[in-house]
């Protein structure tokens, strides 16, 4: 069985000027054609920009009367974690599948008052095994996304028996690229660019002698209007890795600052 999985922090649906993208982030996401599509800084609602924006053109609301999940989700199964919470509204992470969602739950694993952050756990029921989808936005600081991967690494173990996939998605913020090695090593899993082999058995032996020699990268995403930090990711247990890309360019450094990337995984 393959799947298609993205992962995009869609910064709010919004532009840095606070007009809204969503309707042509909704576009967007269709393009991915993905079974599962990872999302970070959804928001679940703001009133000061829903008013705002209430008038219609075209038939259309500048801002959905809906949350951004469900907008964005366009009828298929969509789970959304609250980490934020203000006055006027809140956001977090979200989950859209197209298979459906048979449980799930938002940890908390903020590292301090001033930036809120959690961890989306969705058993999707694929019509061949569960897989444990993992929805990630970690801090800013090091030393918080240190300990905000080790929460990580307790939650997969916890909720993951080790003979089920596992798919990690998101934004890590990890432009040192420090947390890979140990989330492979707790956890077993790869980054989707870790796999990306040449096509033949010669390139296979190269890559293996350049993994001994050399550390792995992730892509770079952000900002996406030029990337150049390697912020997001998507980690994979229990699946081959088929192709993967960071979709990039003028279309999409409009809809966000970060660059959505897409794969193709396989169940082994």
């Amino acid at each position: 069985m393959k799947i298609r999985v993205a992962t995009y922090n869609i910064h709010k649906g919004v532009s840095y000027r606070s007009q809204p993208r969503v309707h042509a982030l909704k576009q967007a996401i269709g393009k991915f054609e993905a079974d599962m599509v990872f999302l970070q800084e959804v928001q679940g609602k703001h009133d000061r920009i829903a008013e705002k924006f209430a008038e219609e053109t075209h038939g259309h609301r500048h801002w959905p009367a809906t949350a951004q999940h469900e907008f964005f989700g366009d009828g298929r199964h969509s789970v959304y974690g609250m980490n934020a919470k203000y006055d006027h509204g809140h956001h977090g992470n979200a989950l859209l599948s197209n298979f459906p969602i048979a449980q799930w739950t938002n940890t908390d694993i903020s590292d301090h008052a001033y930036e809120a952050r959690g961890i989306l756990h969705c058993i999707v029921d694929t019509p061949e095994t569960p897989v444990h989808c993992y929805v990630v936005h970690l801090g800013l600081f090091e030393a918080g996304r240190t300990r905000q991967t080790q929460a990580l690494i307790d939650a997969v173990k916890a909720t993951a028996p080790d003979n089920e996939p596992v798919i990690i998605a998101g934004d890590f913020n990890d432009w040192r690229n420090t947390l890979s090695a140990t989330l492979r090593k707790a956890l077993g899993v790869v980054e989707v660019f870790d796999e990306i082999r040449p096509p033949s058995a010669l390139g296979d032996l190269v890559r293996t002698l350049a993994r001994r020699k050399a550390a792995l990268h992730p892509a770079r995403t952000f900002p996406a209007a030029l990337p150049v930090f390697r912020l997001d990711r998507i980690y994979v247990r229990g699946f081959s890795v088929e192709s993967a890309q960071v979709l990039h360019g003028p279309e999409w450094a409009r809809l966000s600052d970060h660059s959505p990337i897409v794969a193709t995984l396989g169940l082994n």
